[in-house]
């Protein structure tokens, strides 16, 4: 028998306060969040991140995508030719509904329990939630087990080395940033191989609008002399089937109930067992 849909109270979005604050992190709620994204800045940074996403992810028909973490404003380049495009949003950070007027593709879930069955999912994005998290490893290994054999997974962190890392007025200056040399290191203790590392995100994160509409510029003059001080950087991995031993326990582990908003209402999906399953 398939799952039961619950539903529970009605809410536009569900979350927590602004900064959660752990032993060594703090991470933004998801109103702070879509606030960033809704300001010129903002919209800068996602047009810049965007272009070289897609540079990397040229094609994603047939195939099944979901983003871990805030990644909305970049699943939205996949959603007329992706299978599925799923977001899965942390229970430390809220939710909201997402498309807007559509039906909801989103999921409240623990980051290290996904609801998805093992090998499910082609394509994994992870976007604002290793720089957040706490439990990294468990993470990186639950993301593992999501992903199908030759799946990739590609993740989107600030750069230690550049000036959006620095202050703490976008969401790109809260958590933990990472060196390129860090970041292969955490996806090679989590049985990935890294495929390319790509840089992002050169124009200074200013409010001064003039420096916007030249972000295009700063990316181009940034991409040739200054790649080391991106804002961000992206890296692309590989699943590595024969590391599988190391994470088999992880496989098949209980995963917790999610709530998912649809259409804007909020719904708790469980199994007979009370846990969450599979796409």
């Amino acid at each position: 028998m398939g799952p039961a849909l619950v539903p529970v109270a009605d809410a536009a979005v569900t979350t927590v306060p602004r900064i959660r604050y752990g032993p060594r992190v703090m991470r933004n709620d998801v109103t702070a969040l879509r606030a960033f994204y809704a300001t010129g800045l903002g919209q800068t940074a996602e047009r810049m991140i965007s272009r070289r996403l897609r540079d990397i992810w040229p094609d994603v028909h047939g195939l099944r995508v979901m983003g871990l973490g805030f990644a909305t404003p970049y699943l939205s380049l996949f959603l007329s030719e992706a299978e599925r495009v799923i977001a899965v949003m942390p229970a430390s950070q809220g939710v909201f509904p997402w498309p807007v007027g559509q039906a909801g593709r989103v999921v409240l879930a623990d980051e290290t329990a996904l609801p998805f069955a093992d090998r499910s999912l082609d394509r994994v994005l992870l976007v604002h939630i290793l720089e957040s998290s706490e439990p990294v490893r468990a993470l990186m290994r639950d993301v593992w087990r999501v992903l199908a054999d030759g799946g990739r997974l590609l993740v989107v962190v600030p750069n230690r080395l550049g000036i959006w890392a620095r202050l703490e007025r976008t969401p790109f200056g809260v958590g933990r940033p990472y060196t390129a040399s860090q970041l292969a290191a955490l996806l090679g203790d989590a049985v990935f191989t890294s495929l390319r590392t790509e840089a992002a995100l050169f124009v200074p994160p200013s409010r001064w609008r003039m420096l916007w509409s030249a972000a295009a510029a700063w990316e181009t003059v940034g991409l040739r002399w200054f790649q080391g001080f991106s804002g961000v950087l992206l890296v692309e991995a590989a699943k590595q089937i024969y590391g599988a031993p190391l994470i088999r326990m992880m496989e098949g582990h209980r995963r917790s109930s999610i709530v998912m908003p649809v259409e804007g209402r909020r719904w708790q999906e469980t199994s007979p067992g009370g846990h969450g399953v599979g796409p």
